[in-house]
């Protein structure tokens, strides 16, 4: 038996320490320092990570300097005298500024519309799909187009669609009047949506694929026990366990909804002509690099910018308001 002088009770609280809500004292709080030594090799790893961001995104904001200056190259940033808001006076009175805004929302909704939606149908339909080695088959076969430049791709739809391609060719060979698409501003908006959804669809479906990996099996075993057909199960299986995904990418489209694609619309400029194909990558552009007019082109992306922070922060709200994490929490 333990002597009563050899017995240690617990140590009793001190009154002014603070207790947690389970009444045991909290948990010192680990020093910033320390933190760093005991993760030095995550660190590490993100370094190149967090060195790009910086190089090419974060120190480049600092040119926007130049939306608030008559810049001139030869004189720097430093010399450049400065106009203050004169810039976006004339940006704003540019009635081709606003025919670019027009053509990007008209762009941006159509690609929300029809091409937001494809990955996540390409992903359930190859989902449903009961051999590996097919589903694996398919998945590659509509990859690989992510790896194709726009000029390749703008190139082979010129081969098929074009005055003198594929199609038009089989038309005059059957008596028929030719078709030549990449020239027709009626049938642009179509023609960019088709390539956008044939080149990126299969990289926008890895994701999806990815969260219907992760759902348990045993729903699906479930809900067919209850008598739930294959449609049933989708809509009360599949899409929920998705449905976070979901909104969090549609939370970063509607942030990057004003950029919708340079390089396809510079290669498609001149075929059908600045009024149907002038967007707004492609008016910084022309103003800021071939025209000279660098105060109005840094504006122009210094409102692309501000406009698309604010749509994702709107977004982010608006998810938060339907109990979804979004981007980032609260």
């Amino acid at each position: 038996m333990t002597s009563p002088a050899t017995t240690r009770s617990p140590r009793a609280a001190s009154p002014t320490e603070p207790r947690s809500e389970t009444g045991r004292p909290p948990l010192r709080r680990i020093p910033l320092r320390v933190r760093l030594r005991n993760n030095w090799v995550m660190l590490a790893l993100m370094a190149p990570g967090l060195l790009y961001f910086a190089v090419f995104f974060y120190v480049p904001m600092l040119g926007n300097i130049v939306a608030f200056q008559d810049y001139q190259p030869f004189l720097g940033f430093k010399d450049s005298p400065l106009v203050g808001l004169a810039n976006f006076q004339e940006l704003f009175a540019d009635p081709a500024f606003w025919e670019s805004v027009r053509n990007t929302l008209a762009f941006a909704a159509l690609q929300l519309i029809f091409f937001f939606p494809a990955p996540l149908a390409l992903a359930l339909l190859i989902n449903s799909l009961v051999s590996s080695r097919v589903k694996r088959f398919v998945q590659s076969v509509v990859y690989l187009p992510h790896f194709i430049s726009w000029v390749l791709v703008v190139a082979l739809f010129q081969q098929v669609l074009g005055g003198a391609g594929l199609i038009s060719n089989f038309l005059s060979d059957h008596g028929l009047s030719p078709l030549d698409v990449m020239t027709d501003p009626g049938t642009f908006p179509i023609l960019i949506t088709a390539q956008v959804i044939w080149k990126d669809i299969g990289w926008g479906m890895i994701i999806y694929l990815a969260a219907l990996a992760s759902v348990d099996q045993s729903l699906y075993e479930s809900a067919a026990v209850d008598g739930a057909g294959p449609w049933r199960r989708m809509w009360h299986v599949t899409l929920p366990a998705v449905r976070g995904v979901t909104i969090m990418l549609l939370v970063l489209r509607l942030g990057d909804v004003l950029s919708v694609g340079f390089e396809q619309f510079l290669l498609l400029r001149d075929a059908v002509g600045a009024r149907a194909a002038e967007v707004l990558d492609t008016y910084v552009y022309y103003h800021g690099v071939v025209y000279g007019d660098w105060g109005i082109g840094a504006a122009a992306g210094l409102v692309k910018g501000v406009v698309g922070a604010l749509m994702i922060w709107g977004a982010n709200r608006l998810a938060h308001a339907f109990g979804e994490q979004g981007v980032y929490s609260k």
